[in-house]
């Protein structure tokens, strides 16, 4: 299958929001420390490192590569209001720690801009709003069961992205009934911060079938 352009995905460890663009033919470039290791096997490109780390072998890709999409998620463990009791603690042991998160989404943010093409990073309800101003769309993963009914589930989700970026529009499954709260009742553990933070595979299609170039070309026609 011809390759059909190189999307980027930011501080992704599973790999939800590529998966439609792999399949459909595209590259993907996933960075993530907790990546094992870099491996690529010519269809994905697994970084190892942050954002910041992985920056030459990104410089390369954007120089080198037809890159027609980058997503971010940045960590939201020291922003999301959620979490907000804890955020005096956290200033305490360090007076940065919100400036240290703000600049891991804003490195995505500026990935996204050198690469010309449509981007989008989200975070849950956060500080955010005061850094980056006011999110330009928002979502629930319940809002895209059509596509993936697993997804009945609230968490409030916002988008910060490029003027070209296209929001899909909402296609909920009403027959599922009244979505559950799994998200906030994710008992402790060492997987429950990557089990809160993994994009919706709903979501993640309806952004594919919204932004890949082959079906916005076809959609022209």
């Amino acid at each position: 299958m011809k390759n059909k352009g190189t999307v980027i995905s930011l501080c992704d460890i599973t790999g939800h929001m590529v998966a439609p663009w792999v399949k459909a033919g595209y590259r993907a470039v996933l960075v993530d420390p907790q990546h094992p290791e870099t491996t690529d096997d010519g269809r994905i490109l697994r970084i190892s490192d942050t954002v910041l780390g992985a920056g030459r072998l990104l410089s390369k890709v954007l120089k080198e590569e037809n890159v027609v999409f980058v997503s971010g998620f940045p960590p939201c463990t020291d922003v999301a209001v959620s979490g907000a009791r804890h955020f005096e603690a956290k200033r305490l042991k360090d007076p940065h720690f919100q400036a240290k998160a703000a600049l891991v989404a804003e490195q995505c943010r500026m990935v996204g801009e050198l690469s010309g093409a449509p981007w989008m990073f989200e975070n849950p309800v956060s500080v955010f709003s005061g850094i980056f101003g006011k999110a330009q769309y928002s979502f629930h993963p319940h809002f895209y069961t059509q596509l993936c009914a697993e997804d009945n589930y609230t968490k409030n989700t916002q988008i910060w992205a490029s003027p070209d970026f296209v929001m899909p529009e909402p296609c909920p499954d009403t027959t599922l009934g009244k979505p559950d709260n799994r998200i906030h009742a994710a008992p402790p553990g060492p997987n429950r911060a990557n089990f809160r933070s993994a994009t919706p595979a709903g979501f993640a299609m309806a952004v594919y079938l919204a932004n890949a170039p082959h079906l916005k070309k076809k959609r022209r026609k």
